[in-house]
């Protein structure tokens, strides 16, 4: 019996492979993705292989974290955010220690001015004691100065050494909570909102939750496939993006659910809002320009809560996801808001929403 001796595979076949998968799936070209695949096509894990090329050509963020977590045994996510956050605190640290040392290097060299000047205004000295000052003055500062000269030459230069990290951690940070289908935020992002919602309570009855699903998406993907499926998320997040102000945040949050968190409205102004958004979907036209093949209309359903509605972010979430709800039982392409007392329950071959 012989073994078979695998070919050998270039280092730049191997990368080209990487990116390739990568780009077929979505995945952000970000250092903990090209970790998992790089794990999964050295073939090192053959499971790990199958499990990722289960995701399909659609994967989400969460699931490629859930395997890095699976097969590489870390949480990847949780320790990357951990270290933006203290490598930006010491940063912030360095560059204040920066231009207070500046700060006393110019306030040192004035202090020098000064005492000249005061040793030269006093006629009374005698060239023994100016001497003897001189002296003193070189002994004491000589060094000082000497280190301080350089240290301003450094600190412009090490500034803008400094402001260049930052931007380029702030600029990964922004690729790791962007959706790579959409360009929206992703749901790492939508969470971090989310939680923060609850720590300015004088902001709740004019913040709102609004979540909106694309109304028999799966039949889209079913019957069109989900290149086409693909293609439909991008123009409804881009008929959504276009519909609301610019300052408001948008998320996709897993699928086909969006997630906006409007700060400033009223309800009845978060209504408007929602009615414009889904009215501008509800006419778009989905059609092949070079087949002709029309997809049919695409709607959308959404549901909202206020934040002064609920007790906090869970509950909030909770809330506006029952008014979506409502929203699909009441015949889907709709809004609604979430009214106290509303409940949803599970009843076998679909969720039920009703009042007390």
């Amino acid at each position: 019996m012989t073994t078979a001796v695998a070919p050998k595979v270039q280092v730049s076949d191997i990368t080209s492979q990487i990116v390739h998968a990568m780009r077929a799936m979505g995945a952000s070209p970000i250092p903990r993705n090209y970790n998992l695949f790089y794990e999964a096509y050295i073939g090192t894990n053959p499971e790990l292989t199958r499990e990722l090329a289960l995701l399909g050509s659609h994967a989400t963020q969460e699931e490629l974290d859930s395997l890095a977590a699976t097969f590489l045994g870390t949480g990847q996510s949780k320790a990357v955010e951990k270290a933006h956050a203290e490598l930006l605190g010491q940063l912030d640290a360095l560059l204040k220690l920066l231009q207070q040392e500046q700060s006393s290097l110019h306030s040192y060299n004035r202090l020098l001015d000064e005492t000249a000047t005061r040793i030269n205004s006093k006629s009374h000295t005698s060239s023994d004691l100016l001497r003897s000052a001189i002296v003193l003055l070189t002994q004491a500062t000589g060094e000082t100065i000497a280190n301080g000269e350089r240290t301003v030459e450094g600190v412009a230069k090490k500034s803008h050494e400094m402001e260049q990290v930052r931007r380029e951690l702030d600029e990964y940070k922004r690729i790791a909570n962007t959706d790579s289908l959409t360009r929206l935020s992703n749901r790492r992002a939508f969470d971090e909102k989310l939680s923060a919602l609850y720590d300015d309570p004088m902001r709740l009855p004019l913040t709102a939750l609004v979540l909106a699903d694309i109304d028999n998406f799966k039949r889209i993907n079913d019957t069109w496939g989900h290149p086409v499926g693909d293609k439909v998320l991008a123009s409804v997040a881009a008929v959504i993006r276009t519909n609301v102000r610019k300052d408001i945040f948008i998320a996709r949050t897993g699928g086909e659910e969006f997630a906006l968190v409007i700060e400033g409205n009223t309800p009845e102004e978060v209504m408007a809002m929602c009615e414009r958004v889904r009215r501008a979907l509800e006419s778009r036209p989905f059609r092949n320009s070079r087949t002709g093949i029309d997809y049919g209309p695409v709607t959308l359903s959404l549901g909202y809560a206020t934040g002064s509605q609920a007790e906090d972010a869970g509950d909030l979430y909770a809330k506006s996801d029952t008014a979506l709800y409502a929203a699909k039982n009441a015949g889907r392409n709709r809004s609604v808001l979430y009214e106290d007392g509303m409940r949803k329950d599970y009843a076998g071959k679909g969720w039920l929403i009703y009042k007390k």
